[in-house]
C-alpha cells in the first residue's frame, strides 16, 4: 500500500488544553485550502483522552492519545512519525491561523521549494489580544557565554516595521514550518529537555546544514497573554536546568567551559539570591534542583 502524499502536515500537541486545541482545529478546518493537508493531534498525557473527544467533532484528525507526558519534543516527534506531508507545520495548540492562511502557507512552501537551503521558517507571531501587537519577528543569537538574546519586535505595535524576510538563528517553538527532507537529514527534536530550549537546540542542529528564516508574509495569532512573565516554580526548574544542558550541547572548547562556569557560579546564584530577597522559597528550591539536575544530565551525557 502506497504512502499517501500531502503538501502540509499540521502538527500540534495537546495537554489538558482541549478548548485551545479545538479553537486551533476550527481555524484550520474552516479554511478552503488550495493544497492537500492533514492534521495531527498528539494528546500528550492529558488527564483524560482528549484526542478522542476532539475527534468526535473533527473526525478528520489523525494522531493518538499517549498516556505519558513526553514533553514538547517527545509529543511533536510522535507527530513526525505519523506525518505524510512534504512540509510539517508545528503549531502550539493555543495558536490560530488567520483568514489569509491559504495564500500565506502556499507562499511558504513555494519559497521552500525554490530555495533548497531553507531548513525552516517561522512566521510573524501576533498576540491574539490585542491583535496588533507583535510577539515574535525574529531574534538575535544567544550570546556565546551568558546565553542571552533579544526577541525582535516583542510587544511592539505592528506598523509593518518587520515585514522583511530575514535569516534568523532560531525558529519560534509556537510556529515552525520545516521541510520533511530536512528532518530526514538532521533528525527529530531532542527529547532530553522536556520543556524549554528544545526548539533552540533543534534550530542549532538544523543550522549546521541549512538556513532558518523569519517569514513575515505569513502570520499566526498566539493566545499567550501579553502579561505573561511571572515564572512558575516548574518553569524556573526547567529554564535553570536546560540552560546548562544547552550550553553543554551547543558550545565547544573554552566557550563551553566558560558558559557552564558562568551559569553555575553567577547566573544561578544571582537568581537564587533574588528569590531569597523576595521570599519566594519555592523558586529558590526550583533553581537549586534545576541546577543539580542540569549538572547530573551533563555528567550522564559526557
Amino acid at each position: 500500500m502506497s504512502t499517501p502524499y500531502v503538501d502540509i502536515s499540521f502538527i500540534t500537541v495537546n495537554y489538558n488544553g482541549i478548548q485551545h486545541t479545538a479553537d486551533l482545529l476550527k481555524s484550520i478546518f474552516t479554511k478552503n485550502f488550495s493544497f492537500s493537508y492533514e492534521v495531527i493531534v498528539i494528546d500528550n498525557g492529558s488527564n483524560s483522552n482528549e484526542f478522542e473527544a476532539l475527534r468526535i467533532k473533527y473526525p478528520e484528525i489523525q494522531g493518538k492519545y499517549h498516556t505519558k507526558n513526553l514533553g514538547f519534543a517527545g509529543g511533536n516527534n510522535l507527530g513526525i512519525d505519523l506525518a505524510h506531508g512534504e512540509y510539517l507545520y508545528f503549531l502550539n495548540n493555543d495558536t490560530l491561523l488567520p483568514e489569509e492562511a491559504d495564500d500565506q502557507l502556499a507562499a511558504m512552501f513555494d519559497f521552500c521549494r525554490h530555495h533548497p537551503q531553507v531548513g525552516g521558517l517561522s512566521p510573524k507571531i501576533m498576540y491574539n489580544s490585542p491583535s496588533d501587537l507583535i510577539q515574535f519577528a525574529g531574534s538575535t543569537p544567544l550570546s556565546m557565554i551568558t546565553l542571552r538574546n533579544k526577541q525582535i519586535g516583542y510587544k511592539e505595535q505592528d506598523r509593518g516595521q518587520y515585514n522583511t524576510l530575514q535569516e534568523i538563528p532560531y525558529m519560534h517553538g509556537a510556529a515552525m514550518f520545516v521541510p520533511r527532507r530536512v528532518i530526514e537529514h538532521v533528525g527529530s527534536m531532542p527529547e532530553l529537555y522536556f520543556l524549554y530550549y528544545e526548539e533552540l537546540d533543534w534550530s542549532c542542529q538544523i543550522s549546521t546544514s541549512y538556513k532558518l528564516y523569519y517569514y513575515p508574509d505569513a502570520y499566526i495569532y498566539h493566545k499567550e497573554s501579553v502579561s505573561t512573565g511571572i515564572d512558575s516554580p516548574l518553569k524556573t526548574f526547567y529554564l535553570t536546568r536546560n540552560r546548562l544542558l544547552f550550553a553543554f550541547r551547543n558550545r565547544r572548547g573554552t566557550t563551553r567551559v566558560l558558559s557552564i562556569f558562568y551559569l553555575m557560579t553567577i547566573a544561578s546564584p544571582l537568581k537564587m539570591l533574588k528569590f531569597i530577597v523576595q521570599g519566594k522559597w519555592q523558586q529558590v528550591v526550583s533553581v537549586w534542583s534545576g541546577f543539580l539536575s542540569g549538572i547530573s544530565l551533563i555528567r550522564a551525557n559526557s
